[in-house]
């Protein structure tokens, strides 16, 4: 076996896995421990010392499947995802790239990259994108026809919710998540236009339980056809190897027969 082939074989084995998953774990803990003054005073560079060795480890993990895959390496999106958080955590810390010095703690997604079932929630959502964009739009019609309305109704009396078209749009957003929407927005509306429930709770119902709902069902529809596939190409992997051993078994029972 080449050493390109031992390397890999080495790296996809499931303790190797476990092992970057903890160090990822313990960098994650490094880094919210650095959010504490206390902490860092009185532990600081310990701390820098264990997230440099965290680092130092990721760097190497990829520069091992680097030359293990070669070219084939950026094939994969998984791979180009770890390249980019690695080599987001090496720009440099000063106070001028304070937000990349931020971004440090982006290396706890690669948790994502090495377990299977979160890769698998993330290709869902994926997935489900181009049917969400569909979504995305008929809501965002909704919101624009409710707040051209809201605007023309309530915008006389009520200037900070909906003084013009960002405002309502704004506060049609936090109706349909629900907070403070009733107690906090539309019963004082209704002080004022007593009719006013007839246009909240249709666009409560319209968007928060339906189209709400659909953009879940999607997302719930497309992880579950991803483990579907998932296990197809598990099953036709496995009907593929009994395949090669009765194909191999066979060869064998026709050299004896020869003899």
């Amino acid at each position: 076996m080449q050493l390109r082939e031992r390397v890999g074989a080495f790296m996809a084995r499931a303790s190797v896995q476990n092992a970057i998953i903890a160090v990822i774990l313990i960098n994650a803990v490094l880094l919210g421990m650095e959010t504490s003054e206390e902490i860092m005073a009185e532990a600081g560079p310990l701390i820098k010392a264990l997230d440099r060795a965290c680092l130092a480890i990721f760097v190497a993990e990829l520069a091992a499947k680097l030359f293990a895959h070669g070219r084939n390496f950026f094939r994969n999106g998984w791979n180009i995802f770890d390249f980019l958080i690695v080599g987001i955590a090496l720009a440099p810390g000063t106070e001028s790239f304070s937000v990349l010095r931020a971004l440090r703690v982006l290396r706890i997604l690669r948790v994502i990259s090495i377990a299977p079932r979160l890769r698998r929630v993330v290709e869902g959502f994926v997935s489900a994108l181009p049917g969400m964009a569909s979504v995305f739009l008929l809501m965002a019609i909704i919101f624009y026809i409710g707040a051209v309305m809201a605007t023309q109704l309530f915008g006389a009396l009520f200037p900070e919710w909906f003084g013009d078209l960002g405002r309502s749009a704004y506060t049609l957003f936090q109706i349909m998540t629900l907070e403070s929407w009733s107690m906090g927005i539309v019963r004082p509306v209704m002080d004022a236009y007593p009719y006013a429930w007839a246009f909240f709770v249709p666009f409560i119902m319209v968007t928060t339980f339906a189209v709400v709902n659909l953009l879940v069902g999607l997302i719930v529809n497309s992880m579950q056809e991803a483990h579907s596939e998932e296990a197809d190409a598990a099953t036709g992997t496995y009907r593929d190897e009994v395949l090669a051993r009765l194909v191999a078994i066979e060869k064998q029972l026709e050299a004896r027969d020869k003899r």
